[in-house]
């Protein structure tokens, strides 16, 4: 049986390390990844074995050669352009013989069982076995559930938190028959996970899953390459280590010269002729290469150094990791997470901080202190995007400098020569920020369409009707006046996609911008009649008969934002009565908190009830949600408006699905049941829900919080395009909103938030699918278990934050607080 090696990947999220040489030949303990892992293929009998090789190819075969070394057979099979992880194995075809094999990554960490999981194989008669693990952080894997015997139920590839449902990961090892490979087309980029596996699913193939109780680190990260030399020295992983244990934990391999004089606290290696003069101090976790030579007051803790390193003395060396053939002259010193690439030198004194990268064959000057990335520049964050874009504390999180790296990254992911529109809020930090875009859109070979301060939907309006390649509009966040979001925009108007959000990151990550050359300095540009070009579209495609014999006086509070710019020409278009409070540019209020909100829904109340007013409608501060006052001036909450809204809309379509999130009340099923049209699903991801709406049999979607989507005149939230669909609506009708409102059913669903570890959070989902026992689940967004008496519990981990949020409906409000009680419980416990 012959195993298949994959070590064609690049590394990218491990640069400046693999800048210049393939992740496989990374040293883990003075050996290679790839080494380990063959050394472990050896150990079960895969003698004869397949290496895929892409990135840097010629490295690793010069590196194993024909595998004689290691007492293995070695061939190689070679990409011209990557295949993905299907079309790599089908090109090794032709030297696996027709016969079953197993497929393993060679830049994986791991003492897993073979021979055992070869065993589980034939004795399930698998067509594919996938060898699982339980981790604590599934998001950059592909998340798996088995049934009791191991068989495969459902897999999902590098998933939201929203949609986790277990902490049980695809760890990219699988044993295989050949017949696997009749379903990868040759020379075509096929993956197993996202193409292969789910065909094989649904068509019912016997997938198992071998869940692995052993050691496995996907060395993708600085992160994780750190810790698996940790985990290595202390005894987690069931490898071999090159050396001699000279004491617990301290481990010297041949030729090293230790002095006497030296301070060794393990665990720890020191490579073969290795040199450690006396007055020197290694500290636990310290990794040194071959001919590393320390001299003597240098202090080492967590630090690992390639081969051929020069540490000089008095030098400070923590958590970081310093590339092959570098010199680190006397007295540096280098920071946390920092990254030091091939063949650099860090001259005297000088002083890399925390997380900063410097590349291969570069130089830091003598006392130079170097705080961002030589020569380019990152910021490190769990997660770059959360659910309202790019976000952080104004000046503190960010900066213009971080703008300017992040709008670059973006512009990275866009061709020269294409158009992005910029737009603000009224705020004067959003205006300052908005500036640093500009500059990087501009640098980076992108035309500027600068729509200034600028209703958010007429932005995604004028993003997507103006031939652009997308947008980015800077806002302060909302209900904090010190936070900022930076919402990048699709061609469409929409939020960029979950997809699109990742390759961003990565271009950050990577910290390779592209620089325009002189002549390719792009232009910018403010378009002219953007607001005109909106009202008059939007008064176009919304059904606006009957408005005028209704005869309506309706109250709006712009709330002193942008808003204000677009409603004076439009309302002459819409043709009714209107009262307009706050309409103006407010720059020293750009936001509102809940309580400023609910006092100023209070005051706009009482004008709407003393002027007999139908309505009063309330946005937000950039036009993109608005909040609703029935005509007695009652305020009404997002959860009842949503509903009002949706009995309007569905008695006047009859007919077509409405897009909701999964975490809306079930009443919205007998509001629109009532009406004859449907309800389709969706999961909580704004970019998800647009996406919906762009489907034609979609005539309305809400978000629950303000937000509403009409999708005769747009596929994002819009409160403006929302509010003159209101006018009409309640015009045709001639029903007032309390009138609406009440004859819709009373909702019962509460709302929890449980605070989760992050390293618990995909144990807590796995935790809920077990517990949900034969109940339905949904898994849409989180999971959603429903009893069998209708009530439904909602759980879904927060992708931003370490807390778990719980929703729970019932047809009554004990019936609603008992079921919350019980998964609270649940999620509880599955999280401590």
């Amino acid at each position: 049986m012959k195993a298949v090696v994959m070590a064609g990947g690049e590394g990218t999220r491990l640069r400046p390390m693999t800048a210049n040489q393939p992740k496989p030949l990374l040293p883990v303990i003075n050996r290679p990844i790839m080494e380990h892992v063959l050394r472990l293929l050896k150990k079960h009998g895969f003698s004869e074995t397949v290496v895929t090789v892409q990135f840097l190819a010629a490295l690793i075969r010069n590196y194993f050669g024909d595998g004689e070394e290691l007492g293995m057979s070695l061939q190689y099979a070679t990409e011209e352009v990557p295949l993905g992880t299907a079309g790599s194995v089908k090109n090794a075809e032709d030297a696996l013989k027709d016969d079953r094999f197993l497929v393993i990554s060679g830049d994986a960490l791991t003492d897993i069982d073979l021979t055992d999981m070869v065993r589980f194989h034939k004795e399930n008669g698998a067509l594919v076995t996938i060898g699982l693990k339980r981790v604590p952080n599934p998001l950059e894997f592909g998340i798996i559930i088995v049934d009791d015997e191991g068989r495969i139920q459902r897999f999902l590839e590098k998933p939201t938190w929203g949609q986790v449902f277990s902490d049980t990961v695809n760890t990219g090892i699988y044993v295989m028959e050949p017949e696997v490979l009749e379903r990868v087309a040759p020379g075509e980029s096929v993956d197993w996970s996202s193409d292969v596996f789910p065909q094989l699913l649904a068509e019912g193939a016997p997938l198992f899953g071998y869940v692995a109780d052993c050691y496995w680190e996907d060395v993708g990260t600085h992160e994780s390459y750190l810790k698996a030399q940790a985990d290595m020295l202390s005894g987690k992983v069931d490898v071999e280590i090159p050396g001699f244990e000279v004491s617990p934990g301290v481990w010297i391999a041949e030729g090293a010269e230790v002095d006497p004089g030296a301070v060794l606290k393990g665990p720890l290696y020191v490579g073969d002729y290795a040199k450690v003069e006396a007055g020197a101090e290694l500290r636990e976790y310290t990794v040194l290469g071959s001919n590393v030579v320390v001299k003597e007051g240098a202090f080492l803790h967590r630090a690992v150094v390639h081969d051929n390193v020069f540490v000089g003395p008095s030098t400070n060396l923590r958590g970081c990791v310093i590339g092959k053939n570098t010199d680190v002259m006397a007295g540096a010193r280098i920071e946390e997470n920092a990254i030091v690439g091939d063949e650099c030198v860090i001259e005297a004194e000088a002083y890399v901080s925390n997380g900063v990268k410097v590349y291969p064959f570069k130089t830091v000057e003598a006392g130079a202190v170097v705080n961002t990335s030589v020569i380019w520049e990152s910021r490190g964050q769990r997660n770059l995007f959360g659910p309202r874009g790019v976000s952080g504390l104004i000046n503190v999180e960010i900066t213009p400098e971080l703008v300017v790296r992040l709008t670059s990254a973006y512009a990275t992911t866009l061709k020269k020569g294409a158009t992005v529109t910029t737009a603000r809020d009224a705020s004067r930090a959003a205006r300052t920020l908005k500036r640093a875009v500009i500059a990087a859109l501009t640098a980076g070979a992108i035309n500027v369409e600068d729509l200034e301060a600028c209703a958010l939907p007429m932005a995604r309006f004028e993003t997507a009707n103006g031939d652009c390649a997308g947008g980015i509009v800077v806002r302060t966040t909302p209900g904090d006046p010190q936070g900022v979001d930076i919402i990048f925009l699709d061609e469409t108007g929409a939020d960029l996609s979950q997809a699109a959000q990742r390759k961003l990151e990565r271009v950050f990550g990577r910290q390779e911008f592209r620089r325009a050359f002189p002549g390719e300095i792009a232009e910018l540009s403010y378009p002219t009649r953007v607001v005109e070009t909106y009202s008059r579209d939007l008064v176009r495609q919304m059904d606006m008969s009957g408005i005028d014999e209704a005869g309506l006086k309706i109250v709006v509070d712009c709330a002193g934002g942008v808003s204000a710019n677009v409603l004076p020409g439009l309302l002459t278009k819409v043709g009714v009565e209107v009262l307009t409070l706050n309409n103006r540019l407010d720059e020293l209020h750009p936001t509102e908190t809940p309580a400023i909100r609910e006092t100023a829904l209070a005051a706009m109340g009482a004008i709407v009830s003393s002027s007999r007013a139908a309505f009063g409608v309330r946005f937000d501060p950039v036009g993109e949600r608005i909040s609703l006052v029935d005509e007695r001036g009652t305020p009404i909450s997002d959860d009842r408006a949503l509903l009002v809204l949706l009995d309007l809309v569905a008695a006047e379509r009859r007919g077509g699905e409405v897009a909701l999130p999964v975490t809306t009340t079930r009443v919205a099923e007998r509001v629109c049941a009532a009406h004859g049209v449907k309800v389709r699903w969706t999961s909580t991801h704004q970019d998800v829900l647009t996406k919906a709406a762009a489907d034609p049999d979609v005539v309305f979607a809400g978000d629950g919080r303000g937000g509403f989507v009409f999708p005769e005149f747009s596929h994002t939230v819009d409160g403006i395009a929302a509010f003159v669909r209101l006018i009409g609506l309640v015009a045709r009708t001639r029903m007032t909103l309390s009138q609406i409102d009440a004859r819709i059913p009373d909702a019962h669903l509460l709302r929890a938030s449980v605070p989760t570890p992050w390293a618990a959070k995909g144990s807590v989902m796995r935790h809920v699918v077990e517990a949900a026992g034969d109940r339905t689940v949904d898994t849409t967004d989180g999971v959603r278990v429903v009893e069998k008496d209708g009530r439904w519990a909602l759980v879904l981990p927060d992708p931003a934050e370490a807390v778990t949020h719980l929703w729970a409906e019932g047809p009554d409000e004990g019936g609603a607080r008992e079921l919350m009680a019980e998964w609270v419980a649940v999620v509880e416990a599955a999280g401590t």
